[in-house]
């Protein structure tokens, strides 16, 4: 799989995980310590967030790092 293609699931992975959750982009970006601009680039496949990036959001969306790689 390509870097790109990878990151755009990511992205939507994400995403998908938030508004399950019923979240906003600025409700995540806040409860992870980021600001909104940051989580729309990774949501969109802009950026490769970090290893602790994916932590912070699995803890903020209360599950599982590997579930935010489940695409």
């Amino acid at each position: 799989m390509q870097k790109e293609n990878f990151l755009k699931k990511l992205g939507n992975r994400i995403k998908e995980l938030r508004k399950e959750k019923g979240l906003s982009q600025t409700d995540l970006a806040h409860k992870c310590g980021k600001d909104s601009q940051s989580l729309e680039r990774v949501e969109n496949g802009k950026t490769n967030p970090s290893a602790y990036y994916l932590f912070e959001l699995s803890k903020a969306l209360k599950v599982p790092v590997k579930d935010l790689l489940d695409f």
